[in-house]
């Protein structure tokens, strides 16, 4: 079987060395079926030689012509022409990017094809029996690659692009680096060879056209001069032959500034002014040596190298280091000196070493600064006064004389008085021009020990000038206070107590406070000196002690004693006093504690003693306690209680509240017990009594029932009064109702409630005669009771 391969006319220049090559190649070089595809025909096809050879077909990119782009064909042997053999064409753009002839195998490009969107496809051809659509060849794999033109220009992809450069650097210095990339085949011809250029921005900038390097190529360009540059960088391809793409991109330069310019006053005479009253810290004004330079580099320092203000005034610098700031060190006076002259100096804190030799990089100055007179408050002498006044100073007596004068140069007259406030007790005066001042009223250092005045001095001719000084008082201490017994103006003595025992040490106080301290003296006063009961030791401590001279006291005999004291100090002039302490006698226990201090208790019989007194109180107690319980039972009796047994299973007994439900209470009892008699006890013989009661109803709304049996009314009658006797006999029957016979009784009855609470008292409690006049249907009620009211004969 031959191999043929049809090319298109555009490769018949260049493929045919290419295909003579591989048409001598094996077969199995060149193209091989897929497995699977080995798999699905082995059963049906031996293996063959290959029908065709497969290789790589060429195109031109961006063609662009009307008709399709006739790429090659593909031709079988075993097609003898008859369209026997169809011909398939799979794998990537098949169908939609190219087609093929199924008869002729002529393969064409649909669409435009483009080397930077895709560079190659990967296409499968197969030939077919046409009838039976059987394949002829196993599938096979060729590529169609694209070849590249120069379509595509060279693009900066990051630009526009930002750059920074010291000032006066040296030429060469490196700048930034750019880099053009080109979409066409670097490998094929020219078209992705670039070189660079530079359209706008010498002398002063220059670019590698190889490396695209930009750099400086003027020497000693100055920030201060020009800082900014627009640079104009092209990038070409085909080397830069003619013909080429090109494209271009901006670099914005900035020179970075360094400290190439030593700072500079704008001045070299400042003239400041400021009033003597300023106080310290307060500006005067500010300076500024200016510098080209910026940022760090422009940062100052200032200071004041000499002048006759060096000690009085000092420079900062500002927050933003750059201005300095001239601020008052000491207070001003006009008076004192009117002016200063300062020499300042301002110097860059960041110097670079290797521009030292081109400027100092400092600058000096002179301020002149001017202090202005202002009317000023006058002045005391001192800043403020103390003086000591012993308090028995007499009415009149001078203090202090303060002074004060007008500093400025009129010397105005000033006047003299005190803050009202600091002396609402006018215990000082002061004279208005002499500023004397003395005492108006007498001094008490024990009331008051301290006085704090404030005078104040005003000038005559501006009263808003005023000024304050402060003066202290301290007020000495003279001795005249008597001391007094601090405490202990009452004690006792036991009845035991023997002769010559302490029972209370005492002490004085004066408010006085002498330098050397207190020292006082005690005795007995004249009149209790031969006391024959007490004695008083002076312990020489400022303490005393009050012994007893005697023993056998006796409450009965005396029970109170006063003792008078008398106290002396021991500074002149010596004052003195006379305490009396009254002692009680008292009963002790065997510690010495007071027990009783009462004489009123030896006024009762000798024969009654403390523990009577106590068995007394302790009955009395348990016989008011017995008292309110038996108020508390009596009370509490009538409530109710329940016996544990029920006598009678038939009767229904509630509470005495409970006065049935009137007509529609049909549950309140059962009435069945009155209709059998037999099963009744009686109370006293515990026989039962046969009885038909013949009960009538009460209500007016309910008939009356028909009993049969006749002769029943006193049988009933007696039951009853059999049962309200027993109920009252009973010790655990509580006050309840014992029978509700009159059980349908209730709301609409005229009788209202026949409760027979209270049943066991006397007859004479109740009157029932009313009974008589309610009608035939009471009739047998106002037996019942009208019995007991009339016959004294047992009723059973």
């Amino acid at each position: 079987m031959g191999d043929r391969l049809h090319l298109p006319a555009v490769a018949s220049t260049v493929l045919p060395v290419v295909l003579c090559i591989l048409t001598l190649l094996p077969h199995g070089l060149v193209g091989r079926p897929t497995e699977e595809e080995n798999a699905g025909s082995s059963a049906l096809l031996q293996r063959v030689k290959r029908g065709w050879v497969w290789n790589q077909f060429f195109v031109l990119e961006e063609y662009t012509g009307l008709e399709p782009l006739y790429i090659g064909k593909l031709h079988s042997d075993m097609d003898k022409g008859d369209g026997s053999i169809k011909y398939i064409l799979t794998g990537e753009g098949a169908g939609s990017t190219f087609t093929i002839d199924d008869s002729t195998g002529d393969i064409h490009a649909i669409q435009r094809l483009d080397r930077e969107v895709k560079a190659q496809y990967v296409l499968r051809a197969q030939a077919r029996n046409r009838m039976t659509d059987r394949p002829l060849e196993p599938e096979s794999e060729f590529i169609v690659k694209i070849q590249d033109i120069n379509d595509n220009e060279p693009k900066f992809l990051d630009g526009p692009y930002q750059a920074s450069v010291p000032e006066m650097s040296k030429i060469g210095t490196s700048v930034i680096q750019l880099t053009a990339t080109d979409a066409d085949d670097p490998t094929y011809g020219n078209s992705a060879r670039v070189v660079y250029s530079i359209l706008e921005g010498q002398p002063y900038f220059s670019v590698d056209a190889k490396t695209g390097v930009v750099r400086v190529s003027l020497a000693d360009m100055d920030r201060e001069t020009r800082e900014n540059y627009t640079v104009v960088i092209q990038a070409k391809d085909m080397g830069g032959q003619l013909g080429g793409l090109a494209g271009t991109t901006t670099v914005n330069i900035t020179l970075g500034d360094i400290n190439d310019n030593p700072p500079m006053f704008d001045q070299r005479l400042y003239q400041m002014s400021i009033p003597e009253s300023a106080p310290v810290g307060s500006v005067v004004g500010r300076i500024w040596a200016k510098d080209r330079d910026i940022g760090v580099n422009a940062e100052m320092k200032y200071s004041i190298v000499d002048g006759d203000g060096r000690d009085t005034f000092d420079i900062s610098t500002d927050p933003t280091n750059m201005f300095g700031i001239i601020m008052v060190k000491k207070p001003l006076d006009f008076e004192t000196k009117p002016s200063y002259t300062l020499k300042v100096e301002g110097a860059n804190t960041h110097v670079d070493p290797a521009l030292r030799h081109r400027a100092p990089f400092k600058d000096i100055t002179i301020v002149h600064v001017s202090v202005e007179d202002v009317d000023e408050p006058p002045l005391f002498d001192l800043p403020a006064y103390y003086v000591e006044l012993p308090e028995d100073a007499e009415i009149g007596t001078v203090v202090k004389t303060v002074l004060a004068r007008d500093p400025d140069a009129a010397n105005n007259t000033v006047r003299y008085s005190i803050e009202t406030s600091s002396n609402l007790d006018k215990y000082f005066y002061i004279e208005l021009t002499s500023g004397t001042l003395m005492t108006v009223r007498s001094l008490d250092r024990e009331e008051i020990s301290w006085h704090n005045i404030t005078v104040l001095a005003m000038e005559m001719n501006n009263p808003a000038q005023i000024a304050s000084v402060s003066v202290a008082v301290k007020i000495l201490d003279v001795n005249d206070n008597s001391p007094s017994l601090e405490d202990y103006l009452e004690t006792y003595v036991c009845e035991n107590a023997k002769a010559g025992q302490l029972i209370q040490t005492v002490t004085a106080m004066d408010p006085d406070e002498p330098l050397g301290g207190q020292h006082f003296y005690y005795s007995l006063a004249p009149e209790a000196a031969n006391n024959p009961n007490f004695t008083l030791r002076d312990n020489q401590d400022n303490t005393a002690w009050i012994l007893t001279r005697r023993a056998g006291w006796s409450q009965h005999d005396q029970s109170v004693f006063y003792l008078p004291i008398f106290i002396s100090d021991g500074e002149q002039p010596v004052q003195t006093s006379t305490s009396t302490v009254t002692i009680r006698v008292c009963s002790c226990n065997q510690e010495g504690d007071a027990m009783s201090c009462n004489a009123e208790a030896y006024s009762l019989p000798a024969s009654l003693s403390r523990g009577a007194l106590i068995a007394i109180l302790a009955c009395i107690l348990v016989l008011l306690v017995m008292i309110l319980l038996m108020l508390s039972l009596r009370t509490h009796r009538k409530k109710p209680y329940l016996c544990d047994e029920e006598e009678n299973v038939h009767e229904n007994i509630v509470r005495y509240d409970d006065e049935g439900g009137g007509e529609e209470d049909t549950e309140a009892f059962d009435i069945a017990a009155m209709w059998n008699p037999r099963e009744a006890h009686h109370p006293l013989g515990k026989m039962r009594q046969d009885m038909l009661p013949e009960i009538e109803s009460l209500s007016r709304y309910v008939p009356q029932a028909c009993v049969m049996g006749g002769g029943g009314d006193s049988n009933v009658h007696g039951y009853v009064l059999a049962k309200l006797l027993e109920a009252d006999m009973d010790p655990c029957a509580p006050p309840y109702d014992s029978l509700q016979t009159y059980a349908y009784e209730g709301e609409g009855s005229v009788a209202e409630s026949l409760s027979s609470l209270q049943s066991g008292t006397s007859n004479t409690d109740h009157e029932y005669d009313y009974l008589n006049d309610w009608g035939p249907r009471f009739k047998k009620l106002a037996e019942m009771y009208g019995v007991l009211e009339t016959n004294s004969s047992p009723m059973w």
